[in-house]
C-alpha cells in the first residue's frame, strides 16, 4: 500500500472534478485528482462525447456562456484541435491537469473504501488498474464529484434520491407524492454518409421497433431541424433507460446491456423502418459507457429548488449560476413510450448558487461538485448541465484552498464568503449580482480613463465598472471604433503606483456556443476556430510623467483573460493597452483591466 498525504483530494474526474482540481491547486492547495477512467472530461469525454451546455441555453440566452476554467478548456479546443475531436480534447484536459503545479493526477484509479473518524473523511483507498498498485490517500478537505455521491455515500453524508413530492420545497412542477424515480441513462452513436447504398442487418438481439412506438422521439428527415438539414449524422439523448423498476446506480451494466438493444433496434428502424433518408448511412461509433443524468444529491446547508429558479431568488453566498431549462427526461425512458421523452420547464433568466449547496450537512470536511450537489429533483434538471457544474467546481476548489489557506472546514468559508466572491470574480469567473470590490486592485482608482477612440455605450471607463461581461443592456466594457492600424485605452492613476501584476479580460463573444458537438447541426453554426472578437496582438505600455517605462508586447493571444506578472515591480502612473490586431473583428473590446 503506498501512502499518500493531500491537501485537498477531488474524487471524480469530470468536467466538476476538473475545475475542482485545477483551482484547489492553483490556490496553493496541494492536490489530488482521482479519475477511475482513463480519461478526463466525463460526459464531455471521447467516452460519452456530449456538448459542454450550460446557463446560455446553446446561445439562446445573451452572454451567459460560463467563463473561468471552462472557458479557458473551450478556447485551448478551438485553438489546438481544429477539427474538433473528442479524442484531441482528452489530450487538452490531460496537459491541463497533468502539467498543473500543486496537482497530482490519478487516472484509471477507483476510489474502494472511504475511511472516517467521527463526521470527518480521512483517507481514501484506491487501486490504479493499469500498474496494480493500491493507494491510501489522505486529505484534509474531499470533495466528491464522482456523479453519483459515492464518497459521501460511503462516508456517512445525508443524501437524496428520487422526486420530492410538491409540498417538500413548494415546488409547482414537482410530483404529488415522493418516490424513488430518477432520470435515465443514456448511449448515443455517431453515423457517417458514405455516398452510398449500405445495407444493416438487425442483430438478433436488437430490439425491434415501429413508427407508432417512436411518435413521440423524433428521429426521422424532417422531424428536427439538424436532421432535415445535415442528414441522420448522431443520435439520439433519448435512447434512456432505468430511474424506474431499473436501478441507476446497482443496475448500471445490465441497463447498459439493454440500451444496446434498444440502440441497435432504433438503427435497425432508421435503416429499414421505412423512409428516414438513412440509406448511405452507417454506424460508426457506439458509446459503451454509460451516461448518467441523476442519481444521489448529497445534502448540504441548503437545498436549491424550482421555486429559487423561477423566482432567481438571490443569496448573499452565492458562488456559481445556471440557467439551462429544468429540462425533466420521462422517467424509465424508452419503457415509456407513451410519454414525450422530456419536459423543458422554462427558466426566466439565470440564477444564483449558495456555496451552502456545496458542502456536505454533517460530514465536516466533504464538499461536493458535479451533479450530486445540494438541490431538488426539480433544480438538479437545470444545475446537472456541464457548464453549471464546472462553474460550481471552480467555486468548491478555490473555497477548500481558501479553507487549507484559514486552517478551517468548508462550512468556515460561509463567515468570508466576499473574499472567495472576489477571488472567483478575479480567476474570471462570473456571479450574478456580485461586483469586483478588490482592495487590492489599483485600476478603479484611476482619476481618468480614455481612449483614442470609442462608441457610444462601450466607453473606456467600463473597463473598471465591476463587471467583465456584457448584462442585458449594460455592455460594461470598451469598444474601439474601426481598428485600423491599433487603437488604445489609457488609465490614468493621477500619481505614480507600484504594480507587480496585470489582469485583462477580452471579449470571446459569450453569446455563441463553442462547445464541442457530435451533432453537425450545433457545428455548423459556429464560426471554426478562436472567436473572432477576441483580441490577438496587443501592447502594453507603462509610463511615468509621460515617458515609457516599460513595454510588454503580446503576440497570438488566445485567452479571454491574460494575466501579465511583471515579475520586477514597475513604478507608473498610466498604463496604455493598444490592440493592434483581433481573430477576425475590425474593433478592439476589452470588458476589465485590473492592476495589482
Amino acid at each position: 500500500m503506498i501512502e499518500k498525504n493531500y491537501d485537498v483530494v477531488v474524487v471524480g474526474g469530470g468536467l466538476a472534478g476538473v475545475c475542482a482540481a485545477l483551482a484547489s491547486a492553483r490556490g496553493g492547495a496541494v492536490t489530488a485528482l482521482i479519475q477511475d477512467r482513463p480519461v478526463l472530461g466525463g460526459n464531455a469525454s471521447s467516452e460519452v462525447r456530449m456538448c459542454i451546455c450550460g446557463a446560455d441555453a446553446h446561445g439562446t440566452r445573451p452572454n451567459a456562456r460560463e467563463t473561468g476554467i471552462v472557458e479557458e478548456f473551450l478556447l485551448k479546443n478551438r485553438r489546438c484541435n481544429v477539427e474538433q475531436s473528442f479524442s484531441i480534447s482528452d489530450t487538452i484536459f490531460w496537459e491541463m491537469t497533468h502539467f498543473q503545479e500543486n496537482l497530482d493526477l490519478y487516472l484509471n484509479t477507483r476510489v474502494t473504501q472511504v475511511e472516517t473518524e467521527g463526521d470527518m473523511i480521512t483517507a481514501v483507498s484506491a487501486v490504479q488498474i493499469t500498474n496494480e498498485k493500491e493507494y491510501q490517500i489522505n486529505g484534509k478537505i474531499f470533495v466528491d464529484s464522482t456523479g453519483d455521491g459515492f464518497v459521501g455515500a460511503r462516508a456517512g453524508a445525508e443524501y437524496m434520491k428520487g422526486r420530492e413530492a410538491k409540498t417538500e420545497f413548494n415546488e409547482p412542477d414537482a410530483p404529488d407524492t415522493h418516490d424513488d424515480y430518477v432520470m435515465g441513462i443514456t448511449l448515443m452513436f455517431k453515423s457517417f454518409n458514405t455516398g452510398r447504398p449500405v445495407k444493416f442487418e438487425k442483430p438478433f438481439w436488437a430490439n425491434t421497433y415501429t413508427e407508432e412506438d417512436l411518435k413521440h422521439r423524433g428521429h426521422c428527415s424532417g422531424a428536427h431541424i439538424w436532421q432535415s438539414k445535415y442528414g441522420i449524422d448522431s443520435g439520439y439523448w433519448w435512447i434512456e433507460l432505468g430511474g424506474g423498476e431499473l436501478d441507476v446506480i446497482e443496475d448500471t451494466e445490465e441497463i447498459r446491456d439493454e440500451l444496446l438493444k434498444i440502440l441497435y433496434g432504433v438503427w435497425d428502424h432508421l435503416k429499414n423502418g421505412g423512409d428516414h433518408g438513412a440509406e448511405n448511412y452507417v454506424l460508426d461509433w457506439v458509446q459503451f459507457l454509460p451516461a448518467k443524468r441523476e442519481s444521489r444529491r448529497i445534502t448540504g446547508d441548503y437545498v436549491l429548488n424550482e421555486r429559487d429558479l423561477l423566482s432567481s431568488s438571490k443569496f448573499q453566498d452565492a458562488v456559481a449560476y445556471g440557467g439551462w431549462p429544468m429540462d425533466m427526461h420521462a422517467i424509465r425512458g424508452m419503457k415509456n413510450l407513451e410519454s414525450l421523452p422530456t419536459d423543458y420547464i422554462h427558466v426566466p433568466d439565470i440564477f444564483q448558487i449558495p456555496y451552502r449547496c456545496y458542502y456536505s450537512k454533517n460530514i465536516r470536511n466533504l464538499m461536493m461538485a458535479g451533479r450530486c450537489i445540494s438541490v431538488s429533483h426539480m433544480a438538479h434538471g437545470s444545475t446537472r448541465m456541464m457548464g453549471t457544474c464546472g462553474v460550481g467546481g471552480q467555486a468548491v476548489g478555490t473555497a477548500a484552498a481558501l479553507a487549507i489557506r484559514k486552517q478551517c472546514l468548508p462550512k468556515d468559508i460561509g463567515n468570508c464568503i466576499e473574499e472567495l466572491q472576489q477571488q472567483l470574480l478575479r480567476d474570471d469567473c462570473y456571479i450574478p449580482d456580485v461586483k469586483n470590490s478588490d482592495a487590492e486592485d489599483k485600476a478603479p482608482l484611476c482619476t481618468n480613463i480614455t481612449a483614442t477612440s470609442w462608441i457610444e455605450g462601450k466607453e473606456p471607463w467600463h473597463v473598471v465598472d465591476g463587471v467583465h461581461r456584457s448584462e442585458k443592456d449594460n455592455s460594461h466594457c470598451w469598444q474601439s471604433g474601426r481598428l485600423g492600424e491599433g487603437q488604445s485605452i489609457i488609465l490614468d492613476f493621477g500619481k505614480a503606483v507600484e504594480l507587480s501584476e496585470l489582469i485583462l479580460r477580452f471579449d470571446t463573444n459569450l453569446g455563441k456556443e463553442i462547445s464541442l458537438f457530435l451533432f453537425k447541426a450545433h457545428l455548423v453554426d459556429q464560426i471554426p476556430g478562436v472567436p473572432p472578437e477576441l483580441v490577438k496582438d496587443f501592447t502594453v505600455e507603462f509610463l511615468l510623467d509621460h515617458q515609457v517605462v516599460r513595454t510588454i508586447p503580446v503576440l497570438e493571444n488566445y485567452m479571454r483573460m491574460v494575466k501579465l506578472p511583471m515579475g520586477q515591480q514597475v513604478c507608473c502612473d498610466q498604463i496604455q493597452v493598444t490592440v493592434t490586431d483581433t481573430y477576425g473583428a475590425d474593433f478592439g473590446k476589452i470588458y476589465e483591466i485590473r492592476a495589482y
